[in-house]
């Protein structure tokens, strides 16, 4: 596995190799397959252990991902569907729905698909599905970072203008991902922004010996049948066709500029888990969404700047977030490995998971 020592040493580590990707870097394809095909992709290796893919045609989101050839996210068996195939109609984004470790739900709507103030919205939004454009690899071995940026645009004639300029970065040699984005209105009048982190684990890291700790002050249900099973929340049934969705929402203590979710299986490897590190007062929401059915075996970590509903819902409860014309708003999401039980205990303990 890595040298980190050697690779802290550069000069020297570059002796050993032809290319720099024998230990850390990108790279860049197309994939070919079914509705994949001419969908661009970028490959990123840490060098830690934790490898993902970053796909340019999907708003710079992350599909696959991996820690020492073990798989952490859901993966759908659409996969990484090409753009051109997006319908927004009704639930119709299901179908080109990857899930991967993160699918980002937004910018103008997130939610159950509605009509708001005349205007049809399918579910959660068009972000994933627009093209970035601008696409840069600023990835350096010499410098120890591996940086992709891009710009994705969620714009319409007489509508909405929202750019994200978004950055994933991750240090070489170590198993952390960095997602930052920078939102714009470019446009002239007041616009909705909605923004969720769809963040995705699955097999083998979720299993019935999973567990999970968020760090909220308050959860409740969604629905009725959430409800009934609230007292599951932070654990897991095997996989079964009797099971059902199960989705709560989390808030947390803003005064905590910094605030985890976590999901740990402590039964595989050396205990494997993974912790989503937030700012509360930028997403002072989050998600928890998992469904154990067989094939459909996912938890989905979400953290949002509001609650997942429908537009038009968000409007009528007075939930629903605006940006100004030409103002600016930043967020960051930070995923990061815990490599064995100790490093787990580690973080539960300085978070008050323990």
């Amino acid at each position: 596995m890595f040298n980190l020592q050697l690779v802290q040493d550069r000069r020297e580590a570059q002796k050993r190799m032809g290319s720099p990707y024998q230990l850390a870097g990108t790279r860049h394809y197309q994939l070919l397959n079914g509705y994949s095909g001419g969908t661009r992709a970028i490959d990123v290796k840490t060098g830690s252990g934790l490898e993902y893919t970053v796909v340019a045609d999907r708003g710079l989101d992350i599909s696959l991902a991996s820690y020492k050839g073990t798989n952490i996210t859901y993966f759908t068996r659409n996969e990484e569907v090409h753009p051109s195939y997006y319908d927004s109609r009704g639930a119709e984004w299901l179908r080109t729905f990857f899930a991967g470790l993160l699918t980002t739900c937004g910018p103008t709507h997130l939610g159950p698909p509605c009509v708001d103030e005349g205007e049809e919205l399918g579910l959660h939004g068009r972000y994933s599905s627009i093209p970035a454009k601008n696409v840069c690899d600023l990835s350096s071995f010499d410098k120890g970072e591996l940086k992709i940026t891009g710009i994705i645009e969620d714009c319409a004639p007489f509508a909405s203008k929202i750019q994200v300029e978004r950055s994933i970065q991750s240090p070489i040699g170590e198993s952390v991902i960095l997602i930052e984005d920078t939102i714009r209105n470019i446009g002239s009048k007041d616009s909705p922004l909605t923004l969720l982190y769809h963040i995705n684990f699955g097999y083998p890291l979720l299993s019935e010996h999973s567990e999970v700790f968020v760090q909220s002050t308050q959860f409740h249900a969604y629905d009725e049948y959430s409800q009934q099973h609230i007292d599951e929340i932070y654990s897991f049934r095997k996989p079964s066709g009797d099971n059902f969705e199960k989705n709560y929402w989390h808030i947390f203590d803003q005064e905590k500029k910094s605030v985890y979710a976590v999901i740990m299986n402590r039964s595989l490897m050396d205990g494997l888990g993974v912790y989503i590190k937030f700012d509360s007062e930028i997403l002072p929401y989050l998600t928890h969404w998992k469904l154990e059915d067989e094939l459909d075996y996912v938890l989905a970590l979400e953290p949002s700047n509001t609650f997942c509903y429908s537009r038009s819902e968000l409007r009528e409860k007075g939930f629903l977030p605006v940006i100004k014309p030409h103002e600016e708003i930043k967020m960051k999401v930070e995923i990061g490995i815990l490599d064995g039980n100790h490093k787990i205990d580690e973080l539960l303990k300085s978070i008050g998971g323990i």
